[in-house]
């Protein structure tokens, strides 16, 4: 039954312009300008010699005028480099320059320039070494150069990238300058929850550098990249290494070794192989696996060597599947065990830092507190995360299903995506994302957004697979951007098929994926028949439940799906309905997701206050 109560009062309202009360973080109202997210950026692929390049920079923002739904790889890259006078405006890096955090107190326009601008040293490259340049994530266009020179563009404000510099250096003190464009909503390009008019379930549109900035010396050969697949069932690691090698073709490339190590440092397998081209692969045989599960989160340390080059890494064995239980009933299985999911929101973001998480505590207080509340999985809403989230998922051993980013057309359709679905569960089964009409309702009708989507799907495949706390691929989300999610899912079992896909979150369902997943705002609670494709049953987002802590948040206003003015109420509510859910495990119900782990903004529907000082749910 739909209770339109609830639905009334969750409809998107008129919103006042008010600017955000600053919320600073307990970290960061301690935060250390000179030293900011000092900790190695990847610990799956760690080297010794990096050195953070976080902190005090310059920036500059410019008129530019150009379109943004234009080529900006060409606008970043032709841009002519501002006067050093232009430079006028202090940034913490990483954050975003509309974060507090970062002290610069600026949004980028949709059609402006951001600059950045900082010195560094030469490092000492004896014996041919390289210097490696790494972006985390620079949201949307950059070109990044040295000493004026371009050393490189990226576009996708998600994904890392990394530019060798070696042969733009110069003695002594360097020059390193960034120029970024990034349009939000106004592109149709990926952009997440982020909006100019921000509002309701939309949130602050962010731009520029807003992950970590390092650089890393590496030896003439080194190892670039590395594939991690460990078969829980055989005991046996397979690494497929991507590796660059003498420029002197005559000479022979080093052996490629790898070493594995037990959570006490103790050697228990290795293997190494012969290269002779710019990859390799390499199995390493385990007699005894120790599994992997969130409450045995056990990881086998690595360590990678080719030639001089040495990268510390891990790995877990685990395996994950959707199968019958005793019952006849789908469900996941973790290590052969059937799995009750109950799983969390997590739009991560924070109030000081928006995007950007304000310490490295900060993603451990997040997960920690999440598993007091009695989750076991946090579903990582709209957003790639940086690395260290997902190693501290590793190592605590919280779950993850991972979402992709949404984008599309700059006009949302609200009828489409929103009150057409609420109103009418009818529609969630009876819509094809394939015809271009449809696709156009969706917001997915211009090819260019399609092909970014399915190339940056791609990306964050192969960037996370190494994760063992990842045990799904959430695809699609109530209909933002929506297409062909029958062709993605195939894609992403090709790409990974060690892990479960949520094709389809919400509605619109497309009878693919291992979920018949939906999301449960406003209905009585109940099992759903899943018309004939007989997949697991998903309450992939529900709950909501607002309440808003005075001096705890953004806005005056608030916004969230069924609201309480006493906390000791909500507490009962919460509880209450999570109880209802467990209920449902019997009937069919393989898992499920509340909203959310913070408040965010005018959201006030959060476990945890958008500043984190206070647990609504002890």
């Amino acid at each position: 039954m739909l209770h339109l109560k609830k639905v009334l009062g969750a409809k998107p309202k008129e919103h006042k312009v008010s600017e955000l009360a600053t919320l600073f973080t307990p970290w960061g109202e301690t935060l250390d300008a000179d030293h900011v997210l000092e900790e190695h950026p990847d610990p799956q692929f760690a080297r010794a010699s990096y050195q953070m390049l976080n902190g005090r920079w310059k920036c500059a923002f410019l008129a530019s005028n150009h379109e943004p739904d234009g080529d900006l790889e060409s606008v970043v890259r032709d841009a002519p480099k501002p006067s050093p006078d232009a430079f006028e405006t202090d940034i913490v890096v990483p954050f975003s320059p509309e974060a507090p955090l970062s002290g610069a107190s600026r949004q980028l326009q949709p059609d402006g320039l951001l600059w950045y601008r900082r010195a560094f040293e030469t490092p000492a490259l004896d014996g041919g070494k390289r210097l490696l340049l790494h972006f985390q994530a620079v949201d949307y266009a950059c070109a990044v150069r040295v000493n004026g020179q371009l050393a490189g563009t990226h576009v996708g404000g998600y994904i890392p990238f990394s530019l060798d510099i070696t042969d733009l250096l110069i003695e002594g003190q360097n020059e390193l300058a960034v120029c970024v464009a990034d349009p939000s909503e106004f592109g149709g390009r990926l952009r997440g929850k982020q909006r100019f008019d921000r509002g309701d379930i939309w949130y602050t549109a962010q731009s520029g550098i807003w992950q970590t900035v390092w650089m890393e010396t590496v030896p003439a050969s080194y190892i670039e990249s590395v594939t991690i697949e460990p078969d829980a069932k055989t005991g046996v690691l397979a690494i497929g290494a991507r590796l660059i090698g003498p420029s002197d073709a005559e000479s022979a490339f080093p052996p490629f070794k790898v070493e594995m190590l037990d959570a006490d440092g103790k050697p228990v397998a290795s293997a190494e192989c012969e290269p002779d081209a710019a990859t390799c692969a390499v199995a390493v045989h385990l007699p005894n696996v120790h599994l992997w599960s969130p409450d045995d989160p056990y990881l086998y340390d690595l360590r990678l060597a080719f030639g001089d080059d040495v990268v510390g890494s891990y790995c877990a064995f685990r395996t994950v599947e959707i199968r019958q239980d005793d019952t006849g009933k789908k469900r996941v299985f973790l290590n052969g065990a059937p799995l009750f999911i109950k799983g969390v929101l997590d739009q991560a973001y924070w109030s000081d830092g928006l995007m950007t998480a304000p310490a490295d505590a900060a993603y451990t207080f997040d997960i920690e507190a999440m598993r007091a509340c009695g989750f076991n999985l946090m579903r990582k809403h709209i957003k790639v995360e940086a690395a260290r989230w997902y190693y501290h998922c590793d190592r605590l051993g919280m779950l993850v299903m991972q979402d992709m980013v949404s984008g599309g057309d700059p006009e949302i359709k609200t009828w489409n995506w929103s009150y057409k679905p609420t109103l009418f569960k009818f529609s969630w089964n009876h819509m094809r994302d394939d015809t271009p009409a449809n696709r156009e309702k969706l917001g997915a009708g211009d090819p260019r957004y399609r092909e970014e989507w399915t190339l940056t799907c791609r990306d964050t495949v192969r960037l996370l697979a190494n994760h063992p706390c990842i045990i799904g691929w959430s695809l699609m989300n109530e209909g933002w951007g929506q297409f062909d999610a029958r062709a993605a899912c195939d894609m992403v079992r090709a790409l990974d098929p060690t892990r479960v896909v949520d094709a389809v979150s919400g509605w619109y369902d497309q009878r693919c994926g291992d979920f018949y997943s939906v999301h449960n705002y406003f209905r009585d609670m109940a099992v759903w028949r899943d018309h004939g494709a007989n997949r697991a049953f998903f309450v992939s987002e529900f709950g909501g439940f607002t309440h808003r802590v005075e001096n705890h948040s953004a806005l005056d206003e608030a916004y969230g799906y069924e609201p309480y003015d006493d906390i000791d109420e909500w507490r009962k509510a919460v509880r209450s309905l999570l109880a209802e859910m467990d209920a449902l495990e019997p009937k069919g119900l393989a898992g499920y997701v509340y909203t959310q782990v913070s408040d965010i903004e005018e959201e006030t529907n959060g476990i945890l206050t958008y500043d984190r000082r206070v647990n609504k749910f002890a």
